[in-house]
């Protein structure tokens, strides 16, 4: 059998139950995003922009789906704590892809902002949901669109300025409750909606969390609207643990004189595949990307990123780095597309990527295609190793060999940990990459459940 066709026999089977356990709005795209599937299957490695991962690979196992909604005993307050007491923020959580209500933060939220499940809020959801993530042109949104049962919404109204970053905890359980057996793998299909409206700002951290010892298969596709001088900042880091897959698709959007801030950390994984599509559709739009990545092991990371400037005055900033160690492989493939019309465009684009040994493999592959010519873009890529003159010199004034190692990794991505704005993330990242350098970080950084 191949990989699409037990999605096929599965949607074919089970499509009244998944109907009957989703809201409307996401059911009413449901039918088209499974004949997109069926059409289109899984990416190919023949795909330009999937050469680097084996996604039908990923997708073979006969994974479990948890299409009744069976509830997931978890106490998250318990499960998770934070070990940084400066991150104050406002906790949210989301269960494999379910919205849980049971927990909620002591802090008030402004007036008419709203950080809840889709299935509440009908209207907003009606109006935005899969109007980015097109289902004819990417296989895996459009399995995540016809196989997704709930997801989280965050809506800033006009005006509204959220001080407190809203930090959800996606955290992947495999017992349901009342459970006869352990589910030995499951596949969660995750979705995100945000709708930052004209003038709004919100900081938003996501922080991926696996609970149980199990093989996990997390698709997830994130859509934001990002509205005239609105800002959105969007940091998502991954510590799950080397039987994860996650698959993730971010979509954003911006107008006039937006500004959308946009980080991706993986501290530990296993198979990850991160793509990004960014349009700058108004003037004066702007954006900042950054990407870090510490693998090891088998480990295995892949950023994939296309920032298309279809208005002028426009600007995009691109930073991503990667450490490597033992055989992990990265990839980055990050394009710039300048539309006919985007004159006084500046982009700039800068992938660096240190391997530690000659078996660990990184793939770069930084591109521009220009059709304006009042621009300013430029792009590049390195992969090294840490300078033998630099090692010396440290050793030389009585630093070991291992911690003149650490310094200079350290002080390689943090490069990128600096540029966040949001001071108690930066800090807490310092602290995090320091401990994956040092091998301290086993598991998922302040959760209870693994232990």
């Amino acid at each position: 059998m191949s990989s699409e066709q037990q999605y096929i026999e599965l949607y074919e089977q089970a499509r009244q139950l998944i109907f009957d356990h989703a809201p409307q709005a996401m059911n009413a795209v449901r039918d088209q995003a499974f004949a997109d599937f069926k059409a289109q299957g899984f990416p190919s490695r023949r795909v330009e922009r999937y050469k680097y991962t084996d996604i039908q690979q990923l997708f073979a196992p006969d994974y479990g789906v948890n299409l009744s909604r069976l509830d997931i005993p978890v106490d998250p307050y318990q499960a998770f704590r934070c070990d940084v007491p400066n991150l104050s923020t406002s906790l949210y959580f989301v269960v494999n892809d379910s919205f849980y209500r049971q927990a909620q933060p002591k802090s008030h939220l402004p007036e008419g902002v709203i950080v809840d499940s889709l299935s509440s809020h009908p209207d907003i959801v009606g109006r935005y949901y899969a109007r980015l993530a097109h289902t004819g042109g990417d296989g895996i949104t459009a399995l995540n669109t016809m196989l997704a049962q709930d997801g989280l919404l965050v809506y800033v109204p006009r005006n509204q300025r959220v001080d407190r970053t809203i930090q959800v905890i996606n955290i992947l359980k495999a017992t349901p409750q009342n459970a006869l057996r352990v589910v030995p793998d499951l596949m969660v299909n995750r979705r995100v909606l945000i709708v930052v409206e004209e003038g709004a700002e919100v900081s938003l951290l996501f922080c991926d969390h696996a609970a149980d010892d199990r093989r996990f298969l997390a698709t997830q596709v994130i859509e934001a609207y990002v509205a005239d001088n609105a800002s959105l900042s969007l940091y998502c880091l991954e510590e799950t643990h080397y039987k994860n897959t996650r698959v993730s698709n971010v979509y954003i959007q911006q107008q006039r004189d937006s500004r959308v801030r946009h980080d991706v950390i993986t501290l530990h994984n296993g198979i990850t595949r991160n793509k990004l599509d960014l349009d700058l559709c108004g003037p004066g739009a702007s954006c900042s990307l950054g990407g870090c990545v510490i693998a090891d092991k088998q480990q295995h990371v892949d950023n994939n990123t296309l920032v298309t400037h279809h208005a002028e005055h426009c600007t995009s900033h691109e930073l991503y780095k990667y450490v490597l160690d033992d055989q992990a492989v990265g990839a980055f493939a990050g394009r710039v597309l300048v539309a006919h019309g985007a004159q006084h465009t500046e982009s700039q684009m800068t992938n660096q990527n240190l391997t530690a040994t000659r078996q660990a493999r990184m793939y770069t592959q930084p591109m521009l295609e220009i059709y304006a010519d009042d621009v300013k873009c430029a792009h590049g890529s390195t992969v090294g190793q840490l300078n033998d003159a630099a090692l010396f010199y440290m050793q030389q004034r009585g630093i070991s060999l291992q911690e003149a190692r650490l310094l200079l990794q350290n002080a390689f991505v943090n490069e990128v940990i600096d540029r966040i704005t949001l001071d108690p993330l930066r800090d807490r990242l310092r602290y995090l990459v320091e401990k994956r350098f040092r091998g301290e970080l086993n598991k998922c950084e302040g959760c209870k459940l693994c232990k």
